[in-house]
């Protein structure tokens, strides 16, 4: 769940609605579906490709005791991927980290199954490091991953979740640095209440506005700053009873630098719930219906990548070993057009 450090967007005005009465109309249909992975898609990431943003790729988790990292291209197809992955959960990726002097962009993953977070180059999906996570805890279980660079800093974090956990410290923050020539995680921080309902997978962080976001499943989602030095206090809960059951995947599409929408799979009904970017707190603003089933893992970005997509690609996995990719434009149409029922 990761923005890339620049916007090509044009900008959107946000209409403020109350959708307890929006008409949800037919499901939106995806531009492309991808080819099938062996056993269970789970979360995706989408890597700008900086020469032409045309030829950017989605990676995404097959989760699975023998599952695997992919990588599709915008029509979908299997360009590489990487095997024998133990329960690979969620993946994210950031910019510019530097290794062994050059810059290079990375994916995390979290590997369940062995209580680690793997790093891998991009695009080639070379790995480049690992560590443990939740040392010392009985509860350990990593599932959710969230990458944050500090736009004043330039330091890289990997913010992770777990299966379960306590009522206060349930998600640990990892900084990233280079340790022989590979790269190494130490945790900084933990913080993070949990309503112990469900469980927690979904992070998202919003590196321009410093903030992360996680999905309290059958609860509502968090809001704290992304940076540590500012503290583990809760800034705010929002989309408490907006949801059918779980509360899952989160993504943040910027339409300025301060503006944009927040995007939260409404899983069990199949649909999106939409909040303003700068202030969730007015509560859901649009619900997206997608043609994914079961949809807990999601992506976005405003990049235009080329004709399929000019104004981004919103992508979701969903039921049946696929992820969708969603033209940002018919989405679009639907938030606005709730937007103007509400007037």
């Amino acid at each position: 769940m990761k923005k890339i450090p620049f916007i090509l967007a044009v900008s959107v005005l946000p209409f403020v609605v109350s959708c307890s009465t929006q008409h949800l109309g037919k499901k939106i249909t995806p531009s492309v579906i991808s080819e099938t992975v062996g056993h269970d898609t789970d979360d995706p990431a989408i890597w700008i490709n900086p020469a032409d943003a045309s030829k950017s790729i989605v990676i995404g988790t097959d989760k699975d005791t023998d599952g695997g990292l992919y990588a599709f291209d915008l029509n979908g197809k299997i360009i590489h991927k990487v095997p024998r992955l133990k329960r690979p959960n969620n993946v994210d990726l950031e910019y510019g980290f530097m290794l062994n002097g050059k810059k290079t962009d990375i994916a995390a993953v979290t590997e369940r199954e062995t209580n680690t977070v793997k790093l891998y180059s991009l695009p080639d999906l070379r790995e480049v490091g690992e560590f443990t996570v939740f040392d010392g805890e009985t509860e350990r279980d990593p599932m959710g991953i969230s990458m944050y660079k500090n736009p004043s800093t330039g330091e890289i974090y990997a913010v992770v979740g777990r299966k379960s956990g306590p009522a206060e410290g349930y998600l640990w923050q990892y900084q990233l640095s280079e340790k022989n020539g590979k790269i190494t995680g130490e945790v900084v921080r933990k913080f993070g209440k949990y309503s112990g309902l469900k469980e927690i997978e979904s992070i998202a962080v919003d590196d321009e506005m410093g903030y992360i976001y996680y999905s309290d499943e059958q609860f509502g989602i968090h809001q704290y700053y992304a940076d540590p030095a500012k503290g583990n206090e809760e800034l705010l809960v929002f989309g408490k009873g907006d949801f059918k059951s779980d509360v899952e995947g989160i993504s943040i599409y910027p339409t300025s630098p301060q503006t944009g929408y927040i995007l939260v799979s409404n899983q069990q009904k199949d649909t999106f719930n939409v909040y303003l970017r700068e202030d969730p707190a007015k509560g859901k603003i649009a619900e997206i219906p997608v043609s994914t089933s079961e949809s807990d893992g999601s992506e976005v970005t405003n990049v235009n990548l080329g004709p399929k997509f000019p104004k981004g690609v919103f992508v979701a996995m969903s039921n049946g070993r696929v992820f969708h990719f969603y033209d940002w434009r018919i989405i679009e149409e639907r938030i606005k057009g709730a937007g103007q029922a509400g007037r």
